[in-house]
């Protein structure tokens, strides 16, 4: 009897600690974390593919490529990043190291690496948990593409007109981007090599996702035939999409085409020009912008929120600008990023505060170093993938006075309330009881701020040009290290008891 009493005691702690690992269903991107990386200037890994590299002249190779990335798996790891995203590692023509002048679609930038090399990154890479996003280019190839000297392919091409006005789709489909040779995706030769090349690439190394660029400068019924082919080969391929347009309603169109997501241009715009300088209105906005994509998209949180990529100048230098601490700003600026509705991408050297200018300024080779926002991302990524209402909740806005800030996300009953105070001076709210409910208290998550209980309620001090994240939970809730104890401690009691059996036992 004894025996089936332990056992039985036995399984129910088991089951305690396993339900609630098994109870969390992971959604497929909603709750990923981007880390994105240009590979010619993040990590040298494998110096003897350094042929034509210039360190000093910022259009050329710099000796990035896939081994260096793959020896730095475990730093993006542990900064909390589920993907990555990487500029295009097809063969490019002289002077291409960014990946986006196609030479050849199906080979491996050689500066880069080859093709076995990158089945290992994505093989090693998911052997972490982290997903691979490859950029994609069908708008257009190289300057020097090999096609434009076969006579059978120069209606592969538009003709070799500029785009001189953006607001005429015609032109801005058909015209050359930064004079670059435009494909012609509706010659039906052209649209099924494209097509058949970005299937190959999932086939042949197991990525699992596009970033699709240039978007808005292709046909629509070439994306949404795109979408359907690549989702046939792996069917929760994920593909987030480059449309630059300031206006929301023009980049949620392309939604109708099957693209996931779309990289926020709308919110990068306004998250740069907010938090590059204090005593800027935030909440106001984030409210505006949620209910804004509620009404466009049927998943608004699949979109990609970003304060920084390679197109345009570095977050540091804007605050720069203003006469700011970058650093200061940027814990602001990626706070709200990683607490709002939508996926956070970060780009490579956001973590140490990167300085640069306009491309190809903004394109630094990257410096490892022990900075304090790489630390400070990892909280960030620690408490976005713990707390489901960061990444499907509700948003409401409790207070938007003068740059302080305070934010409720919610999900199933689930409550995280974000306090970003945006100003140069320190501030104190107090929530009452009856806002927070008797049984209710706050807890701060992300830098261990002031809390002060007394009987009109609670009392929070947030300093200025900081932040704070606090888990609304029962007054009486126990803590998972609490949890823990208890268990430990039953654990213990059913051990000695059996111990003490076995003896009385033995003696008998």
């Amino acid at each position: 009897m004894m025996k089936k009493l332990i056992a039985f005691i036995t399984l129910l702690l088991l089951s305690s600690i396993l339900l609630p690992v098994q109870a969390e269903e992971k959604d497929t991107w909603e709750d990923e974390m981007i880390y994105f990386i240009m590979i010619d200037r993040f990590h040298n890994g494998n110096t003897s593919n350094d042929f034509e590299v210039d360190m000093n002249d910022p259009r050329a190779f710099h000796g990035g490529d896939i081994q260096g990335i793959i020896d730095k798996l475990d730093y993006i790891k542990d900064m909390g990043f589920t993907a990555i995203w990487l500029t295009p590692i097809v063969n490019n023509e002289s002077k291409g190291y960014h990946g986006y002048w196609t030479e050849d679609f199906y080979e491996v930038e050689e500066h880069f690496g080859t093709l076995d090399e990158f089945k290992t990154l994505v093989q090693e890479a998911h052997d972490r948990e982290i997903k691979i996003i490859l950029d994609l280019v069908v708008n257009h190839t190289g300057y020097q593409h090999p096609w434009l000297q076969e006579s059978e392919k120069q209606d592969w091409f538009h003709e070799d007109l500029p785009i001189t006005n953006w607001d005429n789709q015609e032109n801005v489909e058909n015209g050359r981007l930064a004079g670059l040779p435009d494909l012609a995706q509706e010659n039906p030769e052209t649209r099924k090599y494209l097509l058949d090349m970005a299937k190959w690439w999932i086939e042949e190394t197991d990525i699992d996702g596009y970033r699709l660029d240039t978007v808005k400068h292709v046909p629509k019924d070439f994306w949404e035939e795109f979408s359907k082919e690549v989702k046939s080969v792996k069917e929760d391929f994920f593909l987030i999409g480059e449309v630059w347009h300031n206006d929301p309603t023009y980049v949620a169109d392309y939604a109708e085409t099957g693209i996931d997501s779309f990289v926020d241009y709308p919110f990068f715009n306004e998250a740069t020009r907010i938090f590059s300088k204090s005593d800027q209105e935030i909440g106001k906005y984030m409210e505006v912008v949620w209910k804004r994509n509620q009404n466009l998209y049927d998943n608004p949180y699949l979109l990609g929120n970003f304060i920084d990529n390679h197109d345009n100048k570095r977050f540091a230098r804007l605050a720069i600008e203003k006469e700011q601490d970058p650093v200061t700003q940027l814990k602001q600026a990626l706070t709200y990023m990683y607490t709002a509705p939508g996926i956070p991408i970060v780009y490579y050297g956001t973590e140490i505060a990167m300085d640069g200018g306009e491309d190809p300024d903004n394109r630094r080779m990257m410096e490892f170093e022990d900075h304090e926002l790489v630390s400070y991302i990892a909280s960030l990524s620690d408490i976005r993938k713990n707390y489901p209402a960061l990444w499907k909740g509700d948003l409401e806005v409790l207070l938007d006075q003068n740059g302080m800030t305070i934010v409720k996300r919610t999900y199933e009953g689930d409550s995280l309330i974000i306090a970003i105070n945006h100003t140069t001076s320190d501030q104190t709210v107090t929530f009452t009881h009856e806002q927070l409910k008797a049984d209710l208290q706050l807890r701060p998550i992300l830098e261990n701020t002031t809390i002060i209980d007394d009987s009109d309620g609670y009392e929070i001090s947030i300093p200025k040009e900081t932040s704070e994240i606090y888990l609304v939970e029962e007054a009486t809730k126990q803590t998972n290290a609490q949890l823990w104890i208890i268990v430990a401690a039953v654990v213990f009691v059913v051990g000695s008891i059996t111990i003490y059996l076995f003896k009385k036992r033995k003696q008998n």
